[in-house]
């Protein structure tokens, strides 16, 4: 393709896509603009080796080498989690068999207990404030406790 007599190419502006997606995907993380930017980068670096390449090739090219990349990451996110503790990111999970101490009485079955320096709600058997009780579950963000 010519540009004003100049010889020119896509490939220069794939690459240059990819790096605008890379940079996108670390400002703005979300797992997919990385699998684009992949593509690109691929599509780039075939159109600087075949030059002249019709654009809708490297339209298909841009696809298959995307799909391509987004298989693969699929299967490399599904082989598990990249961490061996499953309670990471679940706090109240974490907290089961801790004692805790009452800082709101439980009336019918409803309080609040102090964790840390803060305070969350819990379900359990009625107890005055400042009962010692242990942490024996979770539903959601409030914690099943039971006397110590």
């Amino acid at each position: 393709m010519t540009l004003l007599g100049l010889a020119w190419s896509w490939g220069p502006l794939w690459l240059a896509a990819a790096l605008v997606l890379a940079i996108a995907e670390i400002i703005a993380p979300g797992f997919f603009m990385i699998f684009l930017a992949a593509g690109a980068a691929l599509t780039g670096i075939a159109v600087l080796i075949v030059p002249g390449m019709p654009l809708i090739l490297q339209a298909l090219l841009f696809a298959l080498f995307t799909a391509a990349a987004v298989g693969l990451g699929r299967r490399w996110y599904s082989r598990g989690p990249a961490t061996a503790d499953p309670l990471l990111n679940d706090r109240a999970a974490r907290l089961i068999g801790t004692t805790v101490e009452v800082c709101e009485p439980i009336v019918a079955g409803e309080g609040r207990v102090k964790v840390g320096d803060g305070a969350w709600t819990a379900r359990g058997p009625d107890a005055a404030s400042g009962a010692i009780m242990r942490v024996t579950g979770a539903a959601g963000n409030v914690l099943l406790v039971e006397a110590v």
